[in-house]
């Protein structure tokens, strides 16, 4: 078979198997968020618009010996079966001497961060945004309208470039049979981006950073600020943000305060609380605007303070569209563990019949995302 050296299918084959290969990259990751979400290597990516993920399901490129062979080297027993644990990230065997068996390979892909990013944020919102006086807050989405004849690769629709390349074969040839494609069978995806004006929104973000609030503590709370924050700007235009960070004191910091400052100190909760109903009388008038706390501790707070931080925490509810409160336990803790000091379980105890309050507990890294969905996701009604 000769083969046309203008064969356009032929010099496109390397830019289709790149395209293939960073579709796979995508599905990969989109079945692994919850590990992702919460990687060292994102969370302290330092605004860098490009990181390293690693990905367990998804091989890097190789070369694959004669696959007509009976015998393939390393080739294993054939005794494990789907949904057999292979190993997880980060686990061996625990202590003891040496072992002798190969661990997990997994392929690190470079991925724009903002492709991470839209993944996550795809399915969450602002919930129970209500109208208000103002109307301050653009909200941007992007979705697909039409298709052309022209495009980047990555944009390709496959299943219409099918339907054009079967059409073309049944003009050609009389039979509707895929064959080799050509610049004519080729449909591309276009998008706009909409721009909807919202309600004027503050989110006030509180963070516990007493002594008990260990590094796995903290590194999870600021993971989850740092996707909300992401979240929040990449979605709303002009949504305020306060941060409010307390041990037996509460006080406003800057964002990078915030994400930085280290542990000291008791825990009086109900000091973050106080401060952030007096911003909201100050700054945030709830006729005008919607609001959101959030807070995430450990749940460790000074006895006598437990029936004021609830009051207060009743008095966020009944002012704000949604009070969301996040416990984090010591890493690998059951999350059905509670004891009497819990503020987790002195809460949905006492403020069970509150719609518009959400808690959600955190014993891993994994545990991150859910989080994200739960607080964000959809409900109520968009403005």
């Amino acid at each position: 078979m000769s083969v046309n050296r203008n064969d356009w299918s032929l010099q496109r084959k390397g830019l289709m198997d790149q395209a293939r290969h960073k579709e796979r990259v995508r599905e990969a990751i989109k079945k692994n968020l919850g590990s992702i979400i919460s990687n060292e290597s994102i969370i302290l990516s330092d605004g860098k618009k490009t990181v390293k993920v690693p990905i367990r399901s998804l091989d890097e490129y190789k070369f694959r010996y004669d696959y007509r062979k009976k015998k393939h080297v390393g080739q294993g027993d054939g005794k494990t079966k789907v949904g057999d644990v292979i190993g997880r990230e980060g686990q061996g065997q625990g202590p003891g001497p040496a072992g002798d068996q190969p661990g997990q390979d997994y392929y690190e892909a470079d991925v724009e961060l903002d492709e991470i990013a839209a993944l996550i944020f795809e399915d969450l919102q602002l919930p129970y945004l209500e109208e208000k006086a103002k109307q301050a807050v653009q909200s941007r989405t992007t979705r697909f309208t039409e298709v052309r004849r022209s495009g980047i690769l990555s944009n390709l629709d496959k299943r219409r470039t099918i339907l054009e390349n079967l059409k073309r074969r049944a003009r050609e040839t009389g039979v509707a049979k895929l064959g080799r494609f050509k610049k004519e069978d080729l449909r591309f995806k276009t998008w706009e981006e909409t721009v909807k004006y919202e309600s004027n929104a503050v989110v006030l973000a509180m963070m516990d950073i007493s002594g008990s609030m260990g590094e796995f503590k903290k590194y999870i709370a600021r993971s989850f600020y740092f996707w909300m924050v992401r979240f929040l700007k990449t979605k709303y235009d002009n949504v305020r943000i306060v941060f409010i960070s307390h041990h037996t004191e509460a006080k406003e910091v800057t964002e990078e305060q915030f994400f930085t400052q280290g542990e000291s100190g008791g825990t009086v909760v109900s000091s973050a609380y106080k401060l952030a109903l007096d911003i909201i009388r100050e700054r945030y008038n709830p006729r005008d605007w919607n609001i959101y706390p959030f807070h995430f501790s450990d749940g460790d707070n000074y006895y006598s303070d437990n029936d004021e931080a609830v009051r207060l925490a009743d008095e966020l509810i009944q002012t704000c569209n949604l009070f969301g409160y996040g416990e984090i336990g010591e890493e690998g803790a059951s999350s059905y563990r509670r004891s009497s000091g819990a503020l987790l379980s002195i809460f949905k105890d006492r403020l069970k019949r509150q719609d518009r309050f959400v808690g959600v507990r955190i014993d891993s890294k994994e545990d991150v995302y859910p989080a994200l969905k739960e607080f964000f996701g959809k409900r109520g009604h968009e403005a």
